[in-house]
């Protein structure tokens, strides 16, 4: 029974859709070749992007930490400016302290932290020293009393 004739097959006969499909597998791009040019790479400064600049891990955790801290003492600010309105003893002045309060403790801290690190990174590097060979180590105990007393560890 062909095709045209069997009911329950309608269209293109099995010769049409095997062409139509070729036709088709042949229409379709099996590859791209992208012809834009390649970023240049070599000894050129990077551009700088638009946006926050590049920062490195320690400064984005401080800067981290700034926000934190910083956020941390405004509910307890809040508060007692609250208390003090509701109390009807609010002093503008008393107000600017307290306000002031944070910075002015976490100034100091800060500062000494920024010594104590630099200290640290100006410190020589530790250095190892490994020897091979015969060591002469000698214990003397002696014991020097006078005004004008002289100690001669020589054997």
């Amino acid at each position: 029974m062909s095709a045209k004739t069997d009911p329950t097959r309608t269209g293109m006969t099995d010769a049409e859709a095997e062409a139509q499909a070729r036709q088709i597998i042949a229409d379709f791009a099996t590859s791209y070749r992208d012809q834009t040019p390649l970023p240049r790479y070599g000894d050129a400064p990077p551009v700088p992007q638009p946006g926050i600049p590049p920062m490195s891990q320690r400064t984005t955790e401080t800067a981290r930490a700034v926000m934190f801290c910083s956020l941390a003492t405004v509910p307890p600010g809040l508060i007692a400016v609250a208390v003090m309105v509701a109390s009807e003893h609010a002093n503008p002045t008393v107000i600017g302290m307290i306000c002031a309060a944070p910075a002015a403790i976490a100034v100091p801290i800060l500062a000494l932290a920024r010594l104590l690190r630099r200290a640290g990174q100006a410190a020589p590097a530790e250095i190892h020293q490994h020897y091979t060979g015969h060591v002469d180590q000698r214990t003397v105990q002696t014991k020097t009393t006078g005004l004008w007393a002289k100690t001669n560890n020589q054997q």
